[in-house]
């Protein structure tokens, strides 16, 4: 335990509180700020947040604790309930305010301003303050009131367009992209202005966009146009070289691979995988070919067709581990396609500690969470559970502002808390 607590006290927020009222839009900021040590307050209305109610659930059962996307994105987190639209419950907020480093928010613009718990007023409680604000579109310019969900973010990013066949629509990311990006960036702006407000005193509105977070996710793609009016292609599981269709993902015996033909001063590394398959007597034509000499323009389409035909064959024929084993020892460049279930056993990761295991005794169960992004020399990240609902009332309620059990359950009848 002493160990555990030296830990703790190294680590940079330790000395910090943030007040997380935020929706999914915001949880991912908060998570950062938690892993580098501050008190985060997860600050829910009462019967629960609502990304409490996004699955999947823990063994398929749709409860608001069992909520297997909550869970993942509000580690290390305190939890209580307060609803800030009652005058007391806004009176409580300020007296939290006071106490308070960060406040993080993913509402409306002007929502809050309403409430009375707007920056400016917030401000004049504690004038350290720093307010992270994340919302579809920014707190300013003509569609700041639009409404966003992921797909809406990652289309009007540009994000979208890129991604997908090119014969095809362009598709969404299964999962959300836009919340993991803008919560890198929001908490990166917490930072800056923690920096500053360490020197000046004063604190500030943090206004994160998350389309301006997204679209830096694609930059090249509107640096491309400017500069050669050129559109970036949606390329699938291929690359479209000189009217060629490249192929870079490969199915194998028991899954995919990523890796290409090379000409040119690459070819040497396409040789190998020809000397390979020479060893199997599975070359054919591929092994009289000059691969240093190859090039996308010269070759004719239905030759590289062909090409690729027998090297898809001979994948067919090898594990995902065989190949990439084998692309190791002769120098191939080459990359697995790993699955969910290959990053869970992936040695690498193992080695590192990524994966946590953290008890959730009202599962009953231990699940695996994916542990920090970021490593120190100074000190070691831990993960624990997200939040019950209402969890720390007590605690912070009760035995930080001194409210007594009554008045707790009055305001609780009253729908306060």
């Amino acid at each position: 335990m002493k160990d555990i607590a030296e830990n703790q006290s190294k680590l940079p927020l330790a000395p910090y509180r943030v007040l997380d009222l935020s929706t999914e839009k915001g949880y991912v900021c908060g998570k950062l700020l938690a892993e580098l040590g501050a008190e985060v307050i997860k600050v829910e209305p009462p019967g629960g947040d609502q990304g409490r109610n996004c699955g999947p659930f823990y063994h398929d059962v749709p409860e608001k604790n069992r909520s297997l996307f909550f869970l993942a994105y509000n580690t290390n987190k305190k939890g209580i309930t307060l609803n800030i639209e009652t005058l007391d419950g806004q009176a409580i907020f300020k007296k939290l305010v006071k106490t308070a480093d960060f406040v993080i928010e993913s509402f409306d613009p002007g929502y809050l301003d309403k409430l009375g718990l707007g920056y400016s007023r917030l401000q004049e409680i504690n004038p350290r303050l720093i307010m992270v604000s994340v919302t579809p579109f920014g707190q300013t310019g003509p569609r700041k009131n639009w409404k966003g969900s992921d797909l809406v973010e990652t289309a009007m990013s540009g994000l979208n367009y890129i991604t997908g066949r090119p014969d095809r629509p362009p598709v969404r990311i299964n999962i959300d992209q836009s919340l993991i990006v803008a919560g890198y960036q929001a908490a990166m702006g917490a930072m800056i202005a923690n920096y500053y407000a360490q020197s000046s005193g004063k604190g500030q509105q943090v206004d994160t966009s998350i389309q301006e977070s997204l679209l830096l996710s694609a930059l090249t793609v509107p640096q491309a146009w400017d500069l050669q009016k050129f559109i970036w292609p949606r390329e699938g599981s291929f690359l479209s070289r000189s009217g060629k269709k490249v192929r870079y993902v490969w199915a194998c015996k028991d899954g995919y691979i990523s890796w290409r033909i090379f000409g040119g001063g690459l070819g040497p590394k396409t040789r190998a995988m020809v000397v390979w398959m020479e060893s199997e007597g599975k070359a054919g034509e591929l092994a009289q070919v000059d691969w240093t000499k190859m090039d996308y323009l010269s070759t004719p389409p239905e030759t590289f067709d062909r090409w690729q035909g027998i090297f898809a064959s001979f994948f067919k024929t090898h594990t995902k581990d065989e190949i990439c084993q084998k692309a190791l020892d002769e120098g191939i460049v080459l990359l697995p396609a790993s699955t969910p279930n290959d990053l869970l056993n992936d040695r690498q990761l193992i080695a590192r500690n990524f994966w946590k295991k953290v008890e959730h005794t009202e599962l009953g169960s231990t699940l695996v969470y994916a542990g920090s992004s970021f490593k120190s020399s100074e000190y070691t990240t831990e993960i624990t559970r997200a939040p019950l609902i209402g969890e720390h009332n007590t605690d912070i309620y009760e035995k930080e502002l001194g409210y007594s059990a009554a008045e707790l359950a009055i305001l609780k009848n009253s729908g306060v808390i």
